[in-house]
Order: structure tokens, then C-alpha cells, then sequence
């Protein structure tokens, strides 16, 4: 063997030596905010640990909006060290408050993008890690027992056969769901997107409270289809529960994201998690059947199970709306809160018209009847209709009530008050006229 040729190896055995070393340097607690399940978390908790001896993963569980918001009221003090979510535009509000910390990951391998959406933010506050489209899941066995047809649109909830079959997530307490309700107005506009989310919604049994509680209804068989992330049926799946998922036409398919949080008590060690988030043995920790979340690494797929979907390959990604989280970011408060006051707090109201407007249009497919039909779409209007346009959406004076000035509180409260007065009034305007033609469809 040359001499020239050890030399080389020592240098590569050093330099290996060091890099482990320097990887391993990162001791004690590293604390972490996050939106994420225990089944997401205590596989990276223990791996990551395990990578890293000397570590502790400390993970403080709050939905994506809490989290937020405990980060902004701790800013003073801060004892956290990374915020760790699904939602991108949550971390352009934390990002716009100077609440995150610049970094440079030294992993490799992985793209600008994933579908068409940039993987990590472009100014180096936050990275993304997995990637998650939204869709469908419905539960097989519940399907055949109620005659409900595969979902594979958004349209399709709106038909009368999945009437009080679906649920979903209130989007002011679930980040995911929130991006779910944006995906579709801008994939559809502010408009027609309403129009299919209301119409959808009048077919909802139930909106939770987090968005795990949907994919846990719908394994259990306590209602049928869920409107949810994907992960939540591939693991499902993964555990051998009897669901399927479908990614609607109109969806995209964006990264959940790691960020190191400004002042971060342990700094060392949270780098040292972004690392090991986007690390091979990292990235396949997200195949793991209580995760079943999709890697940014490509090559990582070459280790994923039979079948599993891959946004690097896969035509229908392609596919995928280009989503604008500048856009969602900028109306994030106003779309939720809409959500809340025209569906979540009016659902009776909405089902109620919803039930007659379907037994409308089963008696008129057997007899038609042409001034119960023009009743029918009046209705319709009445239910789509908004009380703000997409430009007040996302304009200076619903901004200012919702996120700032000392007049906010009342202010808030005054909209509010006025949104859920115009759904009142529309959704019962819109059952007189369903009744109305029921009469006259009989």
C-alpha cells in the first residue's frame, strides 16, 4: 500500500473523526414547541437522542396557533428552542416578528422544491423537513355499510349520499385544516371556493376541536370520511385500519417545517435537531408506520415501503396548485374566523337547509319542476354568499381588527358579530326557499 495512499486515508479518518465529534458535541436539554402528536414525536425523540448521547428532547405539545402565540407572550424569557409544525405561514408570523433565528443547514441532497413550493424559506429562518399534501380519507368498511361512494374531489362531499358522513377540523385550531380551506380558495377562488366549502360543510356530522380527532373518528368508524393531511391515513393505513385516501383535484402539497426560535437557551442543540431532521437516518424516521410522512430527501425513498407516494416522481404533484403563503398569511385570521361564524357556529342551521335542498333535488331528478329548480339555485346563492370580498379579506382595516391597535378586542367582536348576523340571515332566507320548492317538488 503507497504512502501517498495512507496519508489520504488518515486525512479521511481525521476529518471523520472530527465531523462525529463536532456532531456530537450538542449536550442537554433541547426544548421543543410543536403541533405534532406523540406518534410523530416519540420516534424522533429517540432516535435523535440516541444520535445524539447527551441530549434530551424535551417536546411541549400546542396546536399551531398556541404555539404561536406562547412563543410571542415568552419572548422575554424565552426557554424554547425550536418551533416544529406543518403550517408554513405560522412560521412567516413568527419569522415577520423576528421570533426565529438564521441558520445555515449543511445537509445535502435535498431540492429548492417540492412539487412547485419551496422547500426552505429563502432567507434561512425556517426549514422544511417533511412534506404533506390534503386531501380525502374515508373508512372502507363504514363506506360499504352506508352505500357512500369513493370521495376522490372535493364536489364529491357536496352530493347528498355523504350527508351528516363527514367531518373535519375547525381551521382556527388546527394550522393543517386552515391550509386546507386556503388550498381550495386559491385553487378554486375566493368565490367558488366558499361556495364548495359551505356546500361540503352542510353535509358535515362534525368539526373538531385538533385535527387528529378527525382521522381518529373516521378509524373508529364514528363517521366515514375526514377531511385531513395525508399522514393521518398513511399511518393509518400503516396500522392496518381499513381507510383509504384520495388527494382532491384542487390541492397542493407543502413542507412542514423546523425553525430555531430567537435566543434559543440551548443553541448547539437545536441546530443539532435541524440536522438530524434533515439527515438520511433523519429522514427516514418519517417512514415509520405512526408517521408515514413524506421526505424532502428524494434518495431517501429508494428505503420506502411498497407503494408509498413520491411528490419527486409521482405525475400527480405535478399537478398540484402552486400555493401563495404570503397570500394565506396575510388572511390567516379573517379566512378562520369567517370559517368559525358562517359554518362552525351556524352547522345546525346549514345542515338543516342542506337536508332539504338534497330532498329538493331527489324529488325533481324523479319530476321536474322548473320554479322549484330556479328556488333551488336562490337558495344555493344565499348559502355561498360572503359578506367580505377576497381584497377586504386581506386588506388593512380586517387585518387591523384582528391582529393589532388597542381598539382589536371590540372591533373583532363587532365583525364577528356582523358575519355571523348576515350567515344567520342568508342560511334562513335560503331554507325558506328550499321549503318552498320541496312543496312545490312533491
Amino acid at each position: 500500500m503507497s504512502t501517498r495512499f495512507l496519508s489520504v486515508s488518515a486525512a479521511l479518518g481525521l476529518s471523520l473523526a472530527a465531523t462525529l465529534a463536532h456532531a456530537q458535541a450538542p449536550t442537554g436539554k433541547v426544548t421543543v414547541v410543536t403541533s405534532f402528536s406523540k406518534d410523530v414525536t416519540d420516534p424522533f425523540k429517540k432516535a435523535f437522542e440516541k444520535a445524539y448521547p447527551g441530549t434530551s428532547l424535551e417536546v411541549q405539545n400546542r396546536n399551531t396557533n398556541a404555539g404561536v402565540k406562547f412563543i410571542e407572550e415568552t419572548k422575554g424569557n424565552n426557554q424554547s428552542d425550536l418551533f416544529w409544525a406543518s403550517a408554513p405561514d405560522a412560521f412567516e408570523v413568527l419569522k415577520g416578528k423576528g421570533l426565529l433565528q438564521k441558520y445555515a443547514p449543511k445537509a445535502t441532497g435535498i431540492p429548492e422544491k417540492v412539487g412547485s413550493y419551496p422547500i426552505n424559506d429563502r432567507e434561512g429562518a425556517y426549514f422544511g423537513f417533511a412534506a404533506s399534501g390534503y386531501g380525502i380519507m374515508w373508512n372502507e368498511r363504514y363506506a360499504k355499510a352506508n352505500k357512500l361512494p369513493e370521495p376522490k374531489d372535493w364536489a364529491d362531499l357536496t352530493k347528498p349520499a355523504f350527508y351528516d358522513h363527514v367531518s373535519i377540523a375547525s381551521p382556527a385550531r388546527s394550522g393543517t385544516t386552515h391550509l386546507t380551506v386556503e388550498t381550495i380558495l386559491q385553487g378554486e377562488g375566493w368565490e367558488k371556493g366558499w361556495r364548495t366549502i359551505k356546500e361540503m360543510a352542510g353535509n358535515f356530522n362534525q368539526i373538531t376541536e385538533r385535527s387528529f380527532g378527525v382521522p381518529d373518528a373516521v378509524n373508529s368508524g364514528q363517521v366515514g370520511v375526514g377531511i385531513v393531511i395525508d399522514f393521518f391515513a398513511f399511518s393509518a393505513q400503516a396500522a392496518g385500519f381499513p381507510v383509504k385516501f384520495a388527494y382532491p383535484t384542487v390541492t397542493t402539497v407543502v413542507p412542514a417545517n423546523v425553525g430555531i426560535i430567537a435566543n434559543a437557551p440551548n443553541k448547539a442543540g437545536a441546530e443539532a435537531f435541524v440536522e438530524f431532521l434533515l439527515s438520511t437516518p433523519g429522514q427516514e424516521v418519517l417512514f415509520d408506520p405512526g408517521i408515514r410522512r413524506l421526505p424532502v430527501n428524494p434518495a431517501v425513498y429508494a428505503k420506502a415501503p411498497a407503494g408509498y407516494p413520491n411528490p419527486f416522481k409521482d405525475a400527480q404533484f405535478q399537478k398540484m396548485i402552486t400555493f401563495d403563503v404570503d397570500k394565506s398569511e396575510a388572511r390567516t385570521a379573517v379566512v378562520d374566523t369567517l370559517f368559525d361564524q358562517l359554518i362552525s357556529f351556524q352547522l345546525n342551521d346549514l345542515k338543516a337547509v342542506t337536508k332539504t335542498l338534497h330532498e329538493v333535488e331527489g324529488a325533481l331528478a324523479k319530476k321536474d319542476n322548473p320554479k322549484a329548480r330556479a328556488l333551488v339555485a336562490e337558495a344555493r346563492d344565499l348559502i355561498a354568499a360572503m359578506p367580505v370580498s377576497e381584497a377586504q379579506a386581506s386588506g388593512a382595516e380586517l387585518r387591523g381588527a384582528f391582529t393589532g391597535g388597542s381598539q382589536k378586542g371590540a372591533r373583532q367582536a363587532e365583525v364577528e358579530q356582523q358575519w355571523a348576523a348576515f350567515a344567520k340571515e342568508r342560511y334562513a332566507g335560503a331554507k325558506a326557499k328550499a321549503d318552498e320548492a320541496l312543496k312545490l317538488a312533491r
